[in-house]
């Protein structure tokens, strides 16, 4: 489900960042990506988009990650470790994922990842995980 559709979109103050390779929604305390088919999000993508999220939310914020996997499209999992060490501002990721194939994806990335990944089945799940986070209350 595209978060567009969901019952949290209007619920809530969102921003929409729409770029080439995919639409990027900015809540209270974390932020979700939509990205296109076949796109392959490296470094420079991902550094361009941490600019911009942390011109929106400020350097010292403390946000959360969801990956709304609606579409396949490959990464870097050696990226996020870099977002982590040039801006620290993540402090978990949500993975939702809609077939097998991005499942076992998510669990590979969970194996890189220095930061609590949580693959969810369905964006209500990682959305509710986000503002359950002890981080955000």
């Amino acid at each position: 489900m595209r978060f567009e559709d969901s019952k949290y979109y209007n619920s809530q103050e969102t921003h929409k960042i729409e770029m080439p390779y995919g639409n990027f929604y900015f809540c209270d305390n974390f932020f979700i990506a939509e990205l296109h088919e076949g796109e392959h999000f490296d470094w420079e993508k991902v550094d361009y988009m941490m600019s911009k999220i942390i011109e929106f939310y400020g350097p010292n914020s403390k946000l959360g990650y969801i990956s709304n996997r609606i579409h396949s499209y490959s990464s870097d999992p050696y990226s996020w470790n870099k977002v982590d060490k040039k801006y620290g501002v993540i402090v978990a990721s949500a993975i939702v994922y809609y077939n097998d194939f991005t499942y076992k994806s998510a669990s590979l990335e969970k194996l890189f990842s220095k930061k609590s990944i949580k693959r969810c089945f369905n964006l209500d799940e990682a959305i509710l995980w986000m503002k359950s986070l002890k981080e955000f209350n």
